[in-house]
């Protein structure tokens, strides 16, 4: 592309005219709906008018809580044309929690001081019961009559948006505490987009075609699939996140039959297709188009990535494809990426120098292979910093601190966590623990989930994958956590499992931990396969369990 624009509107004006490039979205039954740029912008001006036309001015919040894929960017872009700064909230489908998930939702409205929250039919029944909550939400749309085509189009008289505007609040997960607002400006999403998909990231180029199935209210799906490509020119195909969940075939099968070039996803999601994929789905596929296969948002295991590679190779899938990856919505999404088209960078160190802070080389059978996450963006700064703050050398760990012009103002009207997060230096403090080897990122795990048992450090990502290769356990459905007992800092583990072999999962994690760690946990309790806490992207929320655990309300199976 030629010189960068200065904000999302300007992105959007530029992109190609014509019925050749644009976004297809293919629903839960199949039906795709197909739009050009020209009619994403056309449609997006249409709501931007009826947006201003309820009230709202510039600036003014407004919250999407909207499932369909098409319906929520159609309603995202218009809210950006008016000026208003969106905010995604992750919709549910069902009433099964449907008090917890007010909550959620109450508090995003109330802390992005939203004035209108655009819904569906659908959806409406389980979100109004926020009115009533929440001070200073006037009104609750659906796009079915906010936008309806019959509605009369108010004149539209675009404002005027600079770099520094906010384009849009981005919630956190709510993993380590309660979701908190980053505001992201036009100036941070051009500024990351542009890397993460330029010369020294993706490396786009005008055949490309993504593929996700990725949530769109997450930093991931959004930005990383509709708002990145763009601004950057990429044609996209976007599958309901639902699919994916019932069954990962679908996912490949697009990518064949689109041939498209990029995909991205958490580490669970390769581990889970290389796993029930038969060899008879993998011969009806062709992913020799495939050159980028992104990684991040979780955890990266070596071993899953080894494994799909070997479960795909026979579809054209090649390793040169893997792009692991490092971010987190505070630096607009992304905030190091392995050099695409080189070899992944696996780390192999001595687990119990770990336990000190020293990333210690190790060839030995019990040492810890860590996938590296790649290196900063050119006009972007990363540092491995101690508790002090001071500068550490390379393969001591410490926190990873980020800076440049992806990083965040702060969170939305939350001085105080701004400040305990971001310094006036301009660095992120990101909370994430870490250590560069060689110039590569190597993460290890959450500052307030790392796990002190006698002066050693444990990371809970660690353990739970280890256990979670245990018969019996549900992978991705164990947590560890640490909780005082009796005056000490004691290991407690929550594995999901069935019922009938509850008593008998239980030894074998116990003897599994004591195996790999050293460590005897004070409890292993078997809970209700669907009971552990998780975020709106589906991350264990470990302080929550610590919680329900403390608190005696984990769902565990009845004991005999």
């Amino acid at each position: 592309m030629s010189q960068l624009p200065s904000t999302f509107v300007e992105a959007l004006a530029r992109l190609p005219a014509g019925e050749a490039r644009g976004f297809r979205f293919i629903a839960s039954d199949g039906v795709e709906r197909y739009f050009s740029y020209d009619s994403l912008r056309h449609e997006a001006e249409r709501r931007a008018a009826l947006i201003m036309g309820a009230g709202i001015k510039k600036g003014d919040r407004v919250a999407l809580v909207i499932a369909e894929g098409h319906e929520f960017v159609l309603s995202f872009l218009g809210c950006v044309l008016a000026g208003a700064v969106a905010v995604p909230i992750f919709p549910r489908a069902t009433f099964k929690l449907a008090g917890d998930y007010l909550d959620t939702v109450a508090h995003i409205v109330t802390a992005a001081d939203a004035r209108l929250l655009i819904t569906t039919e659908g959806t409406r029944p389980l979100v109004e019961a926020v009115q009533e909550r929440v001070q200073g939400l006037s009104r609750i749309a659906t796009t079915e009559s906010v936008f309806a085509l019959h509605v009369t189009l108010p004149s539209f008289a675009p404002p005027t948006i600079t770099g520094d505007d906010l384009c849009f609040l981005q919630f956190t997960s709510g993993s380590t505490s309660r979701p908190k607002g980053v505001m992201v400006s036009h100036r941070n999403l051009i500024a990351n987009a542009s890397q993460f998909l330029g010369p020294d990231g993706l490396k786009r180029n005008q055949d490309d075609i993504g593929v996700s199935w990725l949530p769109l209210f997450h930093d991931m799906g959004l930005i990383g699939f509709i708002l990145g490509p763009l601004i950057m020119d990429i044609p996209v195909v976007i599958l309901p996140t639902a699919t994916f969940a019932r069954g990962p075939r679908v996912w490949l099968e697009t990518i064949s039959r689109v041939r498209g070039t990029i995909t991205y996803a958490p580490n669970f999601a390769y581990a889970l297709a290389a796993k029930r994929l038969k060899a008879k789905d993998v011969e009806s596929l062709d992913l020799s188009c495939l050159r980028v296969a992104g990684c991040g948002a979780e955890p990266i295991q070596a071993d899953t990535l080894s494994k799909f590679a070997e479960a795909l190779g026979p579809a054209g899938f090649q390793e040169s494809a893997w792009l692991p990856s490092y971010g987190m919505a505070e630096s607009t999404l992304a905030i190091t990426f392995h050099t695409l088209g080189t070899q992944v960078v696996v780390d192999r160190v001595d687990p119990e120098a770990m336990r000190g802070g020293d990333a210690t080389r190790s060839d030995l059978k019990d040492s810890m292979a860590l996938v590296g996450c790649g290196v900063p963006f050119p006009g972007h700064d990363l540092a491995i910093r101690d508790p002090e703050g001071r500068p550490l050398p390379e393969r001591k760990v410490g926190e990873i601190w980020s800076r440049g012009p992806s990083v965040s103002p702060g969170y939305y009207q939350n001085p105080a966590a701004t400040q305990a997060g971001f310094d006036a230096d301009g660095w992120l403090h990101t909370g994430d623990l870490g250590y560069l080897a060689g110039g590569q990122l190597f993460i290890c795990g959450r500052i307030k989930d790392l796990i002190i048992v006698r002066g050693a450090n444990f990371y809970p990502q660690d353990i739970e994958w280890v256990v979670g290769e245990v018969e019996g356990v549900r992978r991705d459905n164990v947590v560890a956590f640490s909780a005082s007992i009796d005056g000490e800092e004691r290991l407690i583990l929550a594995v999901e499992c069935a019922s009938t072999e509850a008593e008998q999962v239980a030894q074998r994690v116990l003897a599994r931990v004591n195996e790999g760690f050293g460590l005897t946990p004070h409890e292993v309790a078997a809970v209700r396969v669907g009971s552990l806490p998780k975020t709106s992207s589906g991350k264990i929320q470990r302080h929550r369990a610590r919680e329900l655990y403390l608190t005696g309300q984990l769902d565990r199976h009845p004991t005999l």
